[in-house]
Parts: structure tokens; C-alpha cells; sequence
């Protein structure tokens, strides 16, 4: 029996690092493609950061929350957002800006990084009923969804009024160009491998951490949000790597601001979710974070988030992961 077991959890730590490597494989692949259709059409590199790329890459979060949802795993499905986007901001642009230094677009700092810190607000007064507006419940219900993907219209008119602006693209020398049929090809290709490596590692790791009796909140919060930001990480690591720093915090900004508008609307719309306030303090730590990284963008080397600012994001959610499980 006890043989049984341990085979059984070697099988599913297979399951892991087969899902990073296809991820891996699949970010490489997404990076290139959609770096090679900015440089040749003029698109720039942020506007796909923030569309293709991070809508790309939050696949899974979709999948995950809403079937979440759907299965009355509340807990779950806001934990998987709530944390992907602390996981996003902390631990990726903690990871990515180590492997290089971030310098982004002005338009970055005043307006992405704001808009996101809005999303998460917009989030908070729309769950918080019994505190904000003195309801009986706390609930997402179809109003509220409505009023979220109402704000992500707003963003995607942001972009689209945006996709045209070609000056950011000086960085952008070194990207290799490909025909638009290989390249969209390529992004097609890097998103299936994404999505279904980051699905076999979301499952594996579920199933390990069930095993330790895990609660679905902190199972949403830790396990399921990094497993679901996986794409994101490879993503803008390797971008980072390849040096498109706009495609490395592009991809983490979208992604929040997706999460929030698209993801919970989408799932709310579908099913209406309860809410537990006890995730407040999760809400808070993305509220000060992202206030956070727009000082570090202000500070010293302006647009830019060098790799001391970088691993206080990272040393910032190692900690934040650190309380979650002693609260647990």
C-alpha cells in the first residue's frame, strides 16, 4: 500500500515537470510568433503583451475559476484569481526582473499599472455588500459581473486605441521575423501547449496538495493560482530572457486586469459566487503591491524596475506565501 502511494505521487511529480517543460516550450513558441507580428506590422510590443499574450495566458484561470464555480468551489474560484494576480506581480516581475531589468513604455506606469490597481478596487466594493453597501450577503452576483465586463469593454477600447503607437519598437531589433502565416501559427501552437501543460500541472499539484488537507481557499490562493500563472511566468521570463521587457510586463499587467474584468465577470455572469471576506487580506496585498511597483517605477531609474525592486517583489511574496500557510 505505502509502495502504492509513493509510486502514485511519482507519477504526478512526472505530471509536474512535464507540464514546465511544455510550458516552456509553448511560452518560447508564443514570445516569437507574437514578437515577430509586432515588429512586422507595426503593432507594438506592449499592445500584444497586454491583448494576445495576456489573454493567451490566462486561459487557464478561465477554465479553473469557472469550473470552480460551476462545482460550487467558491473559495476556490476567487482564490485562483485573487492569487494569480498576486503571483503575477510579485513573483514573476520578482523572477523576471532578476533575469533583466524592466523598462516599459511611459504609458505603463500611467495608465496600465493605475488600471489594474483600479480593477482590484472595483473588485473589493463589488464583493464587500455587507461592509460597503450593508446587504445581508456578500455575493458576485450578475449585476455586479455586468459592471466588470463593462469596464473590460473600456480596456480593450484602451488597447485598440493604442495597437497603432510604434514607439516602443526600438528594443524590438534583435526579434527574428517569420511569415504571418508561420507566426500566427506559432501563437496558436505556444497557446495549446500553454494551456495544456498548465492544465496537467494545475491537476497534478491539486491532487498532491488534496492529499495534505489542503483548504480550497488556500489551495486556490497558492497551488491552483501559481499552477494557472505558469503560462504568465514562462511567458515573461522568457521574454525577459529575450530581452522584450515590454512583453514581460505587459503580459503580467494584462493578465490582472483580465483576470478581474474578463475572468470574474465571465464566471460570475455564469454562475453567481458567495464571497469570503477572509480573502480581504489577499485583496489588500494586491492593492499595495501594485501601489508598490508603480513607486518603484517613479524612483531612482524612472519606467524601469531594477533587480534589487525585483527581488523585494519576490522576497514580498515568499513571505506572503510563508503567512498564508502558518494561517492555515
Amino acid at each position: 500500500m505505502l509502495s502504492y502511494f509513493f509510486e502514485g505521487l511519482v507519477f504526478h511529480f512526472l505530471d509536474l515537470l512535464i507540464g514546465f517543460a511544455i510550458l516552456i516550450k509553448g511560452a518560447d513558441f508564443l514570445v516569437n510568433g507574437s514578437s515577430s507580428i509586432a515588429k512586422k506590422n507595426g503593432i507594438s510590443n506592449l499592445a500584444i503583451g497586454l491583448t494576445v499574450v495576456a489573454f493567451g495566458t490566462s486561459m487557464p484561470e478561465l477554465v479553473v475559476s469557472l469550473l470552480s464555480a460551476i462545482n460550487g468551489k467558491n473559495d476556490a474560484s476567487f482564490g485562483n484569481v485573487i492569487g494569480s494576480n498576486n503571483f503575477n506581480l510579485l513573483f514573476i516581475l520578482g523572477v523576471s526582473g532578476l533575469i533583466f531589468p524592466l523598462t516599459v513604455q511611459r504609458n505603463t506606469v500611467k495608465y496600465e499599472v493605475p488600471l489594474s490597481i483600479l480593477a482590484a478596487a472595483v473588485l473589493f466594493l463589488l464583493v464587500n455588500d455587507q461592509m460597503v453597501w450593508g446587504s445581508e450577503t456578500n455575493i458576485m452576483n450578475r449585476f455586479d459581473s455586468v459592471i466588470l465586463l463593462v469596464f473590460f469593454g473600456g480596456f480593450l477600447l484602451y488597447i485598440y486605441r493604442t495597437m497603432k503607437n510604434t514607439s516602443d519598437l526600438g528594443e524590438g531589433d534583435n526579434i527574428k521575423i517569420f511569415s504571418t502565416g508561420t507566426a500566427i501559427g506559432m501563437i496558436a501552437f505556444g497557446l495549446a501547449m500553454l494551456i495544456g501543460g498548465g492544465t496537467s500541472v494545475v491537476n497534478s499539484a491539486t491532487t498532491i496538495a488534496k492529499h495534505y488537507g489542503l483548504s480550497e481557499k488556500l489551495i486556490g490562493l497558492t497551488i491552483l493560482a501559481a499552477g494557472t500563472s505558469l503560462p504568465e511566468l514562462a511567458t515573461s521570463a522568457v521574454a525577459a530572457y529575450r530581452r522584450n521587457t515590454d512583453i514581460a510586463i505587459g503580459n503580467v499587467i494584462g493578465s490582472n486586469i483580465f483576470n478581474i474584468f474578463f475572468i470574474l465577470g465571465i464566471t460570475g455572469f455564469i454562475n453567481p459566487m458567495p464571497y469570503n471576506t477572509m480573502m480581504n487580506f489577499d485583496l489588500y496585498v494586491l492593492l499595495i503591491s501594485t501601489l508598490v511597483l508603480m513607486v518603484f517605477m517613479f524612483t531612482l531609474n524612472q519606467r524601469k524596475l531594477d533587480r534589487w525592486e525585483a527581488f523585494m517583489l519576490l522576497a514580498a511574496y515568499v513571505t506572503y506565501t510563508v503567512y498564508l500557510v502558518g494561517m492555515e
